[in-house]
């Protein structure tokens, strides 16, 4: 066959954008063989069967040294009968000790896992609790948060300005815990302990602030809801702070927000702008803000930024876009500031609907990245939104599959951001019904709140709440690096179709219009069928290539 013309819906088989994967912590990194040390962090072994329900992290940060000292107190419920269960920290943290009912009790290392031995088996049902001390110096993050662990820097002024940052390494990189994204502690305490004049801003609300006799000052946080590991964050420096509220659907929402002392003018003016109509946009597509009993904070931070629950971390310098850039190039990513906007969009997709496993990262990435294009829509209008989505395709490099192994703690391609929001805006477009679409967005942060899910949990309720059969059309864009290929070929007089696709039983509706026309649906499959618009031929067939991502060869 000679191939006449074939073209794709954008350039982004040719580049990837420069700044296209914001804030991937850590992520994103080849990977072709995994080791026992995987496996320890991603799967979910028989010494892992308990859940968690309860931690108490407390914590001091000698900041001059770098080094942290505490314990943190694990209260679970056993969910089978277990005499021996598994917690993790990175080994270059040293565990001092484990106490269970008042007594040391003997523990192994193997990589960053640690194994607890208890004098008897726990029964299945059994709620129980120990107790990890632990100590030492822990990995100093370079460059979060694209690498994990904790930065220790200056402000301006010179004065100490520390962070965490651990998606994707884990949050057993500073802190003893259950680290494995299936199992959400339901509340927490965090206690951190930093040198007098200095603030620690953590998640939650802060419950008591104590002066101890060491010169340090004690923050305590209460965590109300279920929170994912990495989620959990300590922010000190010499924070000013100022507060407000929103009127939101479940009542007042407190927002607070800590910032540099020195930059309480300029955030006072621009978090007014950005952060209430997020939570218009959001409340409006996603439901209900899902942490309301633990308020709303930014927190200014030395890294670039991090959906910390109830704690988001910001560090776009006050600016417009990312770092001043529109990752779209329609002019539209510089009318409000990215990581606002972003970051605080995972407090839906990825904090109250959190993926089980990371390889389905793409449940908190590309929904974000697609809430992007629905707030630019709720405040200035359907095709304003429209053009970010299709803009943002110049980061897409359709190098590997999104979905990531299982069990191995590996995520997939970066894909997961720009190609996973594309794929969403084909699906709302072969809905075709708006509101059909918005309760398919609130049903998910309905139905799955406070709540760890699978691909197939996401995929079936699409399918369930849509009354369309999306399973291949999420498969293709997901397990698959290729685009599907809508194909026409003409024989006997007749134009036909079809799908080059690697998903076997890929059927995806697409729009289509003869040249001056209306768009229509036609419903290509794999094998060659006639084009059912009357007159349509190679020479005025146009497809949708602006709301569909998809490659077209015209033989």
């Amino acid at each position: 066959m000679k191939i006449k013309n074939i073209y794709f819906g954008s350039l982004a088989l040719l580049f990837t954008g420069l700044l296209s994967i914001p804030a991937q912590a850590q992520l994103m990194q080849k990977k072709e063989t995994f080791t026992r040390a995987d496996s320890l962090r991603g799967s979910l072994s028989p010494l892992r069967s308990y859940d968690i329900n309860y931690y108490h992290l407390d914590v001091k940060f000698d900041i001059d040294k770098k080094y942290i000292s505490g314990s943190n107190l694990f209260k679970f419920t056993a969910t089978e009968d277990i005499s021996k269960l598994q917690f993790d920290l990175y080994d270059n943290l040293k565990v001092e000790k484990v106490v269970y009912k008042g007594k040391e009790v003997p523990f192994t290392r193997e990589f960053n896992a640690v194994f607890v031995t208890f004098p008897q088996a726990i029964s299945k049902g059994a709620k129980d609790e120990f107790t990890v001390y632990y100590s030492g110096n822990p990995t100093v993050a370079k460059r979060a948060p694209w690498d994990g662990g904790v930065v220790f820097t200056t402000d301006s002024l010179g004065k100490p300005w520390v962070a965490t940052a651990c998606q994707g390494a884990g949050a057993s990189i500073w802190w003893p815990n259950k680290d494995h994204q299936s199992d959400e502690v339901d509340s927490m305490l965090i206690s951190i302990s930093v040198p007098k004049g200095l603030k620690d801003i953590s998640n939650g609300r802060l419950r008591k602030t104590t002066q101890l006799k060491d010169g340090y000052t004690k923050f305590d946080w209460f965590v109300a809801n279920p929170i994912n590991n990495y989620d959990v964050a300590a922010n000190i420096a010499d924070y000013a702070h100022f507060s407000d509220s929103y009127a939101g659907e479940k009542g007042k929402l407190s927002l607070d927000y800590w910032v540099l002392t020195y930059n309480l003018e300029k955030a006072k003016k621009h978090f007014a702008a950005n952060v209430k109509p997020m939570l218009k946009a959001f409340e409006h597509w996603f439901g209900p803000y899902p942490f309301y009993e633990d308020g709303y904070k930014l927190i200014e931070t030395p890294h670039l930024g991090m959906e910390h629950q109830s704690a988001v971390a910001y560090g776009n310098k006050y600016r417009n876009g990312y770092l001043g850039n529109d990752l779209s190039g329609t002019g539209w990513g510089l009318k409000w500031d990215f990581i606002i906007i972003h970051e605080s969009g995972h407090e839906w997709f990825g904090n109250n609907i959190t993926s089980k496993d990371i390889g389905d990262m793409w449940i908190h990435e590309g929904f974000t990245n697609y809430s992007e294009s629905l707030f630019i829509e709720d405040n200035w209008g359907k095709e304003a939104g429209l053009e970010y989505v299709h803009g943002v395709r110049k980061g897409i490099a359709n190098d590997a599959p999104i979905v990531g192994p299982y069990g191995v703690n590996k995520e997939g391609s970066g894909d997961m951001y720009p190609k996973s929001a594309n794929m969403l805006n084909m699906i709302r477009t072969i809905i075709g019904d708006d509101e059909k679409w918005r309760g398919i967005l609130r049903g998910l942060n309905k139905t799955f709140y406070h709540k760890t899910v699978t691909y197939d949990d996401v995929v079936s309720y699409v399918n369930e709440q849509s009354g369309k059969n999306f399973s291949s059309v999420f498969a293709q864009y997901l397990k698959h690096k290729e685009l599907p290929i809508l194909e026409f070929v003409t024989m006997n007089k007749k134009l036909y179709c079809r799908w080059i696709a690697s998903e076997e039983t890929f059927d995806m509706p697409v729009r289509v219009k003869l040249k001056g026309g209306e768009y229509q649906f036609i419903s290509p499959k794999t094998r060659l069928t006639p084009v059912t618009i009357e007159g349509a031929t190679k020479d005025n067939i146009e497809v949708d290539t602006f709301n569909f991502y998809i490659g077209v060869l015209v033989e």
